[in-house]
């Protein structure tokens, strides 16, 4: 199964034959685009969908970005046109309160960072005070004040790979 994630775009670390939160969090993923129930576990409908699933594809046509799909609480790694990876993502619980439109990453902190809202773990700011951030409780539905939250762990990553540096769009639809 992680295998199989990992082939289609869902990030989930490096694939390790334990059902840890990371491939939790990428099943849940997956369940998002799919329109199955959102509960992180491989069941016979997961199961079955996923062995004909292909890799999702992104809204935009070019260039490297990152799409935020609030209908679905997903974000997209796109470069040249095509997803590179997804990752669970939980936005803001009342809507409009992660606001829509086009931004690019104007400000980082490698690190805790505190605000009026509570404290964001590593967050990359794209508008105001909204960011893509790292927390510790990602659910299956909107539930964050209108940041776009992913795992701590993909945070991580991000930070690692460098795959959402100043300058880099975000486009959330």
């Amino acid at each position: 199964m992680q295998q199989r994630l990992a082939g289609l775009g869902y990030w989930l670390g490096t694939p390790d034959g334990r059902y840890g939160s990371a491939t939790v969090h990428a099943l849940t993923a997956f369940q998002k685009l799919a329109g199955l129930d959102r509960d992180g576990v491989l069941g016979p409908d997961t199961k079955r969908v996923l062995a004909g699933a292909q890799r999702p594809k992104p809204r935009s046509t070019g260039g490297t970005l990152i799409e935020v799909s609030l209908a679905r609480q997903v974000v997209f790694l796109v470069r040249d046109g095509r997803t590179e990876w997804v990752l669970d993502a939980s936005t803001g619980r009342v809507a409009g309160t992660t606001p829509t439109g086009r931004y690019t990453v104007f400000r980082q902190v490698d690190g805790y960072d505190p605000g009026p809202l509570g404290v964001l773990y590593r967050p990359k700011y794209f508008t105001g005070g909204v960011a893509v951030h790292g927390f510790p409780d990602v659910p299956p539905f909107p539930a964050s004040h209108g940041c776009v939250r992913v795992t701590n762990q993909a945070m991580d990553w991000l930070w690692s790979s460098g795959r959402l540096p100043i300058g880099m769009p975000v486009w959330v639809y």
